[in-house]
């Protein structure tokens, strides 16, 4: 029975954190030469304003910044994420992110799922080697469902969303 449990918290986790494993990841999504080295669930927000169209014409909602918390396959918290974009570990650790690719999400409203190469812009630690994170299996995150009109302009939203990031190196 107790081999069960971490097994069975393990499966509720990733129920809760992301959609099906079966759904594949698009190959411009997989860096050639890096492995993974781990799999964290990220549950949290993405932040949106309500802002002026760039070149004027109307509003939008702009993307500010992702704030999600990060788990370990075991459920445990191991950092955070959040603007620039960072993932940070609880020793210190921390990533810098550039998007390289991105590919629709298979889940309507959810976040695209992205390839990021990564730096580290921390001490030693957990993150330190990651050249590459892989967003993918999200659920939510999309532009809110609320106007963005002149009325509304300045106003801040908060998305609820979940990930899976793949940390990767070579």
């Amino acid at each position: 029975m107790t081999k069960l449990i971490p097994w069975i918290a393990a499966l509720a986790l990733s129920a809760c954190a992301s959609q099906p494993a079966k759904v594949a990841v698009p190959a411009d999504l997989v860096p050639a030469g890096e492995h993974a080295v781990e799999r964290l669930a990220a549950r949290g927000v993405q932040i949106y304003e309500c802002r002026q169209k760039v070149g004027g014409g109307g509003t939008e909602w702009t993307l500010v910044a992702p704030e999600a918390q990060l788990f370990d396959a075991q459920g445990a918290p191991v950092g955070r994420h959040y603007a620039g974009p960072h993932w940070e570990a609880a020793d210190g650790s921390r990533i810098l992110g550039t998007v390289k690719a991105r590919a629709d999400a298979p889940l309507a409203g959810a976040i695209p799922w992205l390839l990021l190469t990564a730096k580290s812009v921390g001490g030693p630690g957990r993150f330190a080697g990651i050249t590459s994170v892989q967003r993918v299996n999200t659920a939510g995150g999309g532009t809110p469902a609320v106007a963005c009109d002149s009325a509304t302009l300045g106003r801040s939203e908060r998305v609820p969303y979940t990930a899976d990031y793949i940390l990767l190196a070579p």
